[in-house]
């Protein structure tokens, strides 16, 4: 390995680096109390519900709805009765951005990428699917969220317990996270991500937790009969493969079966009632929301959620953002490797295209690898990329004629993925590794760099930072280094456990079904080609047990959070997403393998033999953000039209609008600046307008507590004209 030598500025800079990184653990330590409270989550159901039978009546009651080793036996196969689904409905929607302003954005974990205002508002979209008796039920939420943590699954499933005894289980429930990049941090249990988030934020955790059972309980609430149609179609121009050097790892073979690097499918599910009225589609695709670049400090869903403002406005049509019944999901797939920036990586020195395999960052030098969307700036990119899979959708969408019919089905189970024995033929064994993240984890991707000398591909460790880890964590154990190799271990964080574990041990594995459409809620982001062999493994144990023709999904960011997940070819290459499959090269093996479980459980009629694995704990004490968690409101704004003839002022957008943006400016002494921004759209019609804006103030008397009072503003009266 070559010596490297340092600068003297460089040297400062390490050893700022080091104190920093000293001061930070011994604060994670004192801010616990002990080691920290482990519990069961006990309000969670630790008991499985009998799934429909193979000769059940068909599903009849689907609603959707907005708000911001295993035990088992195998008996003779059966097959599914062909019947309807015929009920579903949803009216309404609950919001879960949570704080808008000094807490970090999740995704790209950079430092210093705070919140600094609004741009949409993030919504949970609920759907529910029930049997014509209402006894077997699946819930499907798609939320507005980088991913879903299992601290935030764990609350949810415990409050829906509390209201609605077992009918909505960790069995039957999926949540799943979009993967915006420009959501709030600060809900997660685990330390690697607390520390990400610069801490927990109660605040941002009661109102993510609160949205997302509001959506569900208005779910449960309208159910009423209709019907489902599903469609997929091919999405051209919105995606790349950012890591298509790891790709090529792939057997030749197996990739010359696929016309591209990335899945450029899109699966569509269409909802209305008996009367044909439109009530809500859900769409799978993957694409990772990052058009917004990690330089934006506003609150929003993204290019996904561009795609459902689209579709709900259009659909909604007299209401304002995320007012109307109409409810647009485009859920998260296999989008590990996959950028919306599609105009690929370019040097930012100099605007030449630059070679992936090689993108990184120079410690101090300008010189960066980062890809390029297609617009001017990231709004416009994020607009472009939304439309283009606005437009897909709403092509399939009304040309959807096929129905969705069979029973309902759920199987879920708890596995420690640290010890998965992984069959890899008939004679040999592997075993999945205790969570580590290796070298090329912190050089990050094009679509979001890292911050120091690191690199992609990188398959060698480095005396410095090895040296720095072992004095600031401990060195890692032979056995893990020895388990992820050709990964170089960074950070050996499951065999760091204070003040709490780094990552989870115990993780959600599950599968809903629809009649023959089969959802696989993965917990986390799997790669194009490890979504592939999934997808097929799970289809092909459908039919060796008599479910034929099966359509099989890949839901991602799903129940808990676990990074990503690589092929073993890709593994190998040792980039970003492979440096960051914390369990090793054996890690997608071990969920085929258990998914595999899974589906010939349903299949067989036999879920109610599986075990339920091993619950995960609850962290009942966590460390608090040092940021204060400042008052949201239901709207930061609105633009309001003055109606001549009723003498009235209507509200025509509020802050969920595209065309609005809410910038919040920290100042001093405790003040602060908020800038509001109309974008007037060319549809905009002649006439007097008005912003207005909400806020609070804090009122701070002599030797009193400090209060918080509302108040709203409005500037001067203005004119939108028509020029031609």
């Amino acid at each position: 390995m070559a010596k490297r030598t340092f600068s003297s500025f460089e040297i400062f800079l390490i050893f700022l680096l080091v104190m920093m990184t000293g001061i930070t653990v011994a604060l994670l330590s004192l801010l616990f109390i002990t080691s920290g409270t482990i519990e069961n989550h006990t309000g969670v159901p630790s008991t499985q519900s009998p799934p429909a039978t193979q000769g059940s009546a068909a599903p009849q009651n689907s609603t959707p709805s907005r708000a911001p080793t295993t035990t088992q036996v195998s008996p003779t196969p059966s097959t599914p009765k062909t019947t309807l689904f015929q009920n579903f409905s949803g009216y309404h929607i609950a919001d879960c951005t949570g704080q808008v302003s000094d807490i970090n954005l999740m995704g790209f974990s950079k430092t210093g990428q705070y919140a600094r205002g609004i741009l949409t508002r993030l919504y949970s979209r609920a759907f529910i699917l029930a049997e014509p008796d209402g006894s077997d039920r699946v819930v499907f939420v798609s939320i507005d969220i980088g991913m879903v943590s299992q601290r935030l699954r764990l609350e949810v499933l415990s409050r829906l317990q509390n209201k609605y005894g077992s009918l909505y289980r960790r069995d039957n429930v999926i949540l799943s996270g979009t993967h915006t990049h420009s959501g709030p941090a600060g809900y997660f249990q685990y330390t690697t991500f607390v520390i990400a988030s610069e801490g927990f934020s109660n605040r941002t955790f009661e109102y993510m937790v609160a949205g997302i059972v509001k959506s569900i309980e208005i779910a449960h609430t309208n159910m009423k009969p209709g019907k489902i149609f599903i469609n997929k179609g091919t999405v051209d121009g919105a995606q790349i493969n950012r890591s298509p050097t790891s790709y090529l790892w792939n057997p030749q073979s197996e990739r010359a079966r696929y016309s591209s690097n990335t899945d450029k499918e899109m699966v569509l599910l269409k909802m209305v009632d008996l009367n044909g009225e439109e009530l809500g589609l859900i769409s799978w695709f993957a694409i990772h929301p990052v058009s917004m670049r990690n330089t934006n400090h506003l609150v929003n869903s993204d290019n996904v959620g561009y795609a459902s403002y689209l579709f709900e406005q259009e659909k909604n049509k007299g209401y304002l953002p995320g007012e109307g019944p109409y409810v647009a999901a485009f859920a998260s797939s296999n989008l590990g490797d996959v950028s919306p920036n599609v105009l690929g990586p370019h040097c930012t020195n100099t605007g030449e295209s630059c070679e992936n395999n090689i993108s990184h960052v120079i410690l101090f030098q300008a010189s960066m690898c980062v890809a390029m969307g297609p617009g001017q700036d990231m709004f416009e990119s994020t607009q472009i990329i939304g439309r283009k899979i606005y437009d897909k959708a709403k092509e399939l969408y009304e040309s959807a004629s096929q129905e969705v019919t069979g029973p309902l089905a759920s199987a879920h189970q708890w596995v420690n993925m640290t010890d998965v024995t992984v069959w890899l033929n008939s004679t040999h064994t592997a075993k999945t590794c205790k969570p580590a993240l290796g070298y090329s984890f912190a050089a990050g991707t094009i679509d979001g760099f890292g911050t120091l000398n690191f690199t992609q591909g990188m398959t060698e460790g480095d005396s410095f930072w090895d040296s720095l880890r072992d004095q600031v964590l401990g060195k890692p154990s032979e056995e893990i280094k020895e388990c992820h190799k050709p990964k170089p271990v960074l950070l050996h964080t499951g065999e760091l456990l204070k003040p709490h574990p780094w990552h989870p041990d115990i993780v959600d594995v599950q599968i809903v079904t629809l009649g023959f459409l089969a959802i696989t809620a993965i917990p986390g982001e799997f790669t194009t080609m490890s979504g592939r062999r999934l997808r097929q493994a799970v289809r092909e144990e459908f039919e060796a047990y008599g479910m034929l023709n099966m359509t099989v999904v890949i839901s991602g960011l799903c129940n808990v959070y676990t990074h990503y997940i690589t092929t073993y070819e890709e593994y190998q290459a040792q980039r970003y997403e492979a440096a960051s499959t914390i369990y090793g090269p054996h890690t997608l093996s071990a969920y085929i393998q258990l998914f595999r479980v899974l589906a010939k459980a349903i299949a067989t009629d036999t879920v109610a033999n599986l075990s339920s694995g091993p619950e995960p704990p609850f962290f009942e004490q966590l460390i608090v953000s040092f940021l204060p968690e400042p008052i949201t409101h239901q709207t930061f704004l609105t633009v309001e039209k003055y109606e001549a003839t009723s003498a009235t002022w209507q509200i025509i957008h509020n802050d969920a609008s595209w065309e609005t943006r809410f910038y919040w400016h920290k100042g001093l002494l405790g003040l602060s600046n908020a800038t509001i921004q109309w974008h007037i759209p060319d549809t905009a019609q002649p006439g007097s307008y008005r912003i207005k804006y909400f806020g609070h103030s804090r009122k701070q008397d002599l030797l009193k507590p400090a209060v918080l009072l509302s108040f709203e503003s409005s500037p001067s009266v203005f004119e939108v004209i028509t020029t031609w």
